[in-house]
């Protein structure tokens, strides 16, 4: 076998083995879901690879799976209440959303939800409550989690301020956290690494290793070759999802 082969062969084995691993851990949950955070441009038939993950993902496991597309819905900016002047309002009761049926757990207390009647933020806090595990699909630009997912996160603040500011309960105690990255060269293992850190101080069960990994095309971070990017996604299902339906 050329060497070439057998790198493509280990590739291929390391990652079956991780992806066998997460639909193995998924498989003993009874329900959960994933967010997608990765974009495209609206005309584009072109399927983020992080989405084309969580989409053979969900498709293996024998738990439910609901699938929300963040980069879809209309998540307005945080408003940084946490750092205000007169001290972190993020999260209060008086910032409840008064919906039953975009709240009806009642513990959604975002100002921006408030403040903007069309904002979407509740199409993910709510299954997010009522769901035993919740998994982040996104990728890595400029050596981070892409805007998308950026943006979400700090509009789920109020969920950490409940119990670490406002001495209230931790309503995400049991629910099972996960990031999933993919990028091309530069800082995808740090960042996963960084963000599972973020999910812990916002109190989600962080312990399962399965729902934290990346996977980066190249670790020579100067690699900006156009073919490099087409190879890529090439690369990608041969490493990863190698029998995902075209």
């Amino acid at each position: 076998m050329h060497s070439f082969s057998k790198h493509i062969a280990l590739l291929e084995s390391k990652y079956t083995k991780r992806l066998d691993s997460i639909i193995e851990h998924l498989d003993t949950i009874d329900d959960a879901l994933f967010v997608t955070t990765s974009n495209r441009w609206e005309g584009s038939k072109d399927i983020p690879k992080s989405h084309q993950l969580a989409s053979y993902l969900a498709s293996k496991t024998k738990a439910t799976i609901t699938t929300i597309d963040a980069s879809k819905l209309n998540i307005y900016q945080c408003e940084g209440n946490v750092s205000e002047s007169k001290g972190n309002c993020c999260g209060v009761k008086d910032a409840m959303l008064q919906d039953k049926n975009k709240n009806p757990s009642g513990c959604h207390r975002c100002w921006a939800s408030l403040n903007n009647k069309d904002d979407e933020l509740w199409k993910i806090s709510k299954p997010l409550l009522q769901s035993q595990a919740v998994v982040f699909f996104g990728s890595i630009r400029w050596g981070s989690m892409n805007g998308v997912y950026q943006k979400l996160i700090e509009r789920l603040t109020w969920i950490e301020n409940r119990h670490a500011t406002l001495g209230e309960n931790n309503i995400i105690k049991n629910i099972q956290a996960g990031v999933i990255a993919v990028g091309q060269n530069w800082n995808g293992a740090n960042t996963v690494d960084m963000q599972r850190q973020v999910l812990k101080f916002y109190g989600f069960n962080t312990q399962h290793d399965s729902l934290f990994w990346n996977w980066q095309y190249t670790n020579d971070k100067y690699d900006e070759r156009q073919a490099s990017y087409k190879d890529a996604a090439k690369e990608f299902k041969k490493d990863v999802i190698v029998n995902l339906p075209e």
